[in-house]
């Protein structure tokens, strides 16, 4: 049984300031059978050390700014982006371009300016990502819909729509476009019915899991604000989690953890296709 962590930023600060070593996490994770982790970088600074990090520890990754990090970018990143897919092309760990997309949630990026600026990086980085035969790894958040629109326009090698939020119909768009749709913790809390329901009902060569880490924890390792306020530690996610969230989601599809970490292995391999040679 392999699981493959589709969407982990193992090179976050947040494992160090809480005494993990990310090279510790990987070693660990592969015994409870996580095969392989996606490290996306999110701006061009941290390119040399999500690179570095996958090349010491057999792991893959994406080059990308993340939307989060666009207000500080400038147009000469779009510029080293495509310049460090160029001179790394022959990386057979270098997988996709990302992580990149648009967010319309956090209100400092919706603002007029910010919402152009956004699209126009993403708009530029799709351009990249198809220049050089590469998949997308997207940030989806509250923008489904403009991230279609310009796929539609531009055009893709597919990818993984990371930490799918959407309606069932833009669920089916991003499918149509040879996407896979990316799930992870979520899924682990009840409360959160529409994105169980659509796990649930979503064709089963849709879907591939991820953890988000350091992001997104699952239930089982989340404190409340009470909690938190009462001396409870918040929960480090990492790929360790990954085949507990994997059980959920197959519990829920009515299958077996075996068949399902098969068949999300299977998809994020033909979405993301060389990964296939690292394993």
């Amino acid at each position: 049984m392999k699981w493959i962590d589709t969407h982990s930023h193992l090179d976050a600060p947040d494992f160090e300031r809480n005494g993990l070593v990310a090279g510790d996490l990987i070693a660990q994770s592969a015994i409870t059978n996580v095969a392989m982790s996606v490290i996306p970088a999110v701006e061009t600074s941290n390119f040399a050390t999500v690179r570095e990090l996958a090349h010491a520890h057999h792991q893959a990754y994406g080059f990308g700014i993340h939307p989060l990090y666009v207000p500080r970018a400038q147009e000469a990143d779009l510029a080293e982006l495509d310049a460090q897919l160029m001179q790394h092309r022959d990386d057979p760990r270098l997988i996709a371009v990302g992580e990149i997309g648009l967010d319309f949630f956090v209100p400092e990026l919706c603002t007029e300016a910010m919402r152009e600026k956004q699209t126009a990086f993403y708009r530029a980085q799709l351009k990249i990502a198809k220049q050089h035969m590469l998949p997308v790894i997207l940030h989806v958040r509250k923008s489904a819909d403009h991230l279609l629109h310009a796929l539609r326009e531009i055009g893709s090698h597919g990818g993984i729509a990371h930490a799918f939020n959407g309606s069932e119909q833009q669920a089916m768009q991003f499918v149509e476009m040879g996407f896979c749709l990316g799930f992870g913790g979520t899924v682990t809390y009840e409360r959160s019915q529409n994105i169980r329901a659509l796990a649930k009902s979503l064709s089963a060569e849709a879907i591939v899991m991820e953890t988000d880490a350091p992001d997104i924890p699952p239930q089982w390792i989340y404190a409340t604000a009470e909690e938190r306020a009462a001396g409870k530690p918040q929960g480090i996610n990492s790929p360790l989690e990954l085949p507990r969230i994997g059980q959920v989601l197959a519990e829920l599809r009515g299958v077996s953890p075996e068949a399902w970490a098969a068949q999300t292995t299977a998809n994020a391999t033909r979405v993301l296709p060389k990964l296939k040679a690292l394993l």
